[in-house]
């Protein structure tokens, strides 16, 4: 009994001590910003500063945004946040910010986060780092310009028709419409076409596989999201782990489509204006331009594929939604929105092209102040790759240390958007915009790791919403939840319990 009680003893001694010295370690870490001369935000053990995103209470950027305001309201021109027990810089001045992005691009190339890059799935150019994101970037930039883009138009406007003969569909039930998945299934048509070159019959077959996939994708599960955030925090320990967050049954699938349209396009010499034609011509040639010269492997073009399908759908899908969703609350600007589409169609044979969306800007008006109030990516980060001081103060980014900024916090500042809350198409004039700084707006970041596919996404994003304000009229349906939260577990913003609109046909 001596014996026992002894070792319970000296099992509960080593149990506080080991607790005792976890406490000192993070209490000593949460210092770090503290002791360089940075102002920081009080963190919590184990969370530090996100802890109400990481118990799923929370989505992340309104987390950061929270953080944002808080420092604003302060009057940091900067802080220091914690992610576990990883700093990171936490810019608020837009100087700042812009010295980050694009001015000082060459200290921050990269970004915070390990990646398992023999994954398929994770290789591609929104996780590559230093040379071979460099090299990448220069490879795809050509297959995203406006002449490119144009090219692809036709491809894009065949998925009208599906999406007419849908809504119609939805309108005749009398039932309230879930707009986001009827324009996720327009999405997954326009990226299937424009990508693999194939009829992926989303908005006609509820169970289409490349619609499944798509949602597979943006499911994760409580391990697969504590893999990302462990993998983040522990960058060195995950690459030793050989840490993958992918899922086998989604490499599989876009391995599987890519191989067959690869092999079915050079085996019958076939070629198409789209996007795998280019990746092809990449893979097959060796490309021109500032850049290592290498064709792509087959895993790269996979890579590129499953980043153009994922990011193309959901963001897409995403930013249509929620400007769907304030033009049924505001039929005003519905009826102008209307009104222009009606004018501008009318000198294009009333015909929806790519030079008659180009021609309307209350449009792009529209498309702009909903990315400012509900951006898709609610945050972006980078990485210090060399030492870096910040300009006008004493204070160096050590190398390796993180940067967050926080976009949902920029975009709903009240200094450079008066009543934020509200939706004013009015403040993307062009007089109005050229009364802001530059770096007030940035729902596809900036510099030269900005979103390469922007072009893309705004066209298929426009293109919807021509076509469907044209023809219908929305309001809210009551099954919305009014205000508008954002569901804490998405990867991209999401409204919780989704978009519900009544549409009447025109």
């Amino acid at each position: 009994m001596f014996v026992a009680n002894s070792l319970l003893g000296d099992l509960i001694a080593v149990f506080i001590t080991v607790g005792v010295l976890i406490t000192l370690y993070f209490k000593w870490t949460y210092q770090y910003w503290a002791r360089r001369n940075v102002p920081q935000l009080e963190p919590r053990i184990p969370f530090g500063n996100i802890t109400e995103s990481m118990r799923g209470r929370e989505f992340v950027g309104v987390t950061f945004k929270k953080i944002y305001q808080k420092m604003k309201s302060q009057k940091y021109r900067h802080g220091g946040i914690y992610i576990f027990t990883q700093p990171s810089y936490f810019p608020i001045d837009l100087d700042y910010i812009r010295n980050i992005l694009t001015k000082d691009f060459q200290y921050f190339v990269d970004r915070p986060f390990y990646v398992n890059e023999k994954d398929p799935l994770q290789a591609h150019l929104l996780n590559l780092s230093g040379t071979r994101w460099r090299n990448m970037r220069s490879k795809l930039t050509p297959t995203f310009t406006s002449g490119k883009m144009k090219m692809m138009f036709q491809i894009m406007a065949e998925s009208q028709s599906d999406l007419f003969r849908r809504t119609d569909k939805e309108v005749k039930s009398l039932e309230p419409i879930n707009i986001k998945e009827i324009l996720a299934c327009f999405t997954t048509n326009i990226i299937g076409s424009c990508a693999f070159g194939l009829d992926c019959k989303a908005l006609e077959d509820e169970n289409s596989p490349f619609r499944e996939f798509g949602k597979r994708i943006f499911k994760t599960t409580v391990f697969q999201r504590f893999k990302r955030t462990f993998a983040a925090t522990f960058p060195d320990f995950a690459r030793f782990l050989r840490l993958s967050s992918g899922r086998k049954e989604n490499a599989k699938f876009i391995m599987d489509m890519v191989e067959s349209t690869i092999d079915y396009r050079e085996k019958n010499n076939y070629s198409r204006n789209d996007f795998m034609q280019l990746m092809i011509d990449l893979k097959n040639n060796k490309p021109k331009g500032d850049h290592d010269g290498k064709p792509l492997t087959l895993d790269e073009v996979a890579s590129q594929a499953i980043v153009f399908f994922a990011a193309g759908f959901e963001t897409s899908s995403t930013l249509m939604t929620f400007a769907f969703y304030e033009l049924a609350k505001n039929p005003d600007i519905q009826t102008k929105l209307r009104e222009e589409i009606n004018s501008v169609l009318a000198k294009y044979n009333n015909e929806i092209s790519y030079d008659a969306i180009q021609d309307m800007k209350y449009l792009n008006q529209v498309v702009d102040e909903t990315l400012r109030l509900h951006p898709p990516a609610a945050q972006t980060s980078r990485r210090c790759i060399k030492d870096y001081k910040i300009p006008d103060q004493d204070v160096v980014i050590k190398k390796g240390t993180s940067v967050t900024i926080s976009i949902l916090g920029i975009h709903h500042d009240p200094e450079y958007y008066p009543d934020p809350e509200k939706f004013d198409p009015e403040r993307f004039t062009e007089e109005n915009k050229s009364l802001r700084h530059n770096y007030a707006f940035l729902p596809f970041g900036e510099g030269p790791r900005n979103c390469i596919g922007m072009r893309f996404g705004l066209l298929q994003s426009k293109m919807g919403l021509v076509a469907l304000i044209k023809n219908y009229k929305f309001t809210v349906n009551k099954k919305t939840k009014e205000p508008i939260t954002y569901q804490p577990a998405h990867v991209v913003l999401a409204a919780q319990g989704e978009i519900w609109l009544n549409a009447q046909k025109i």
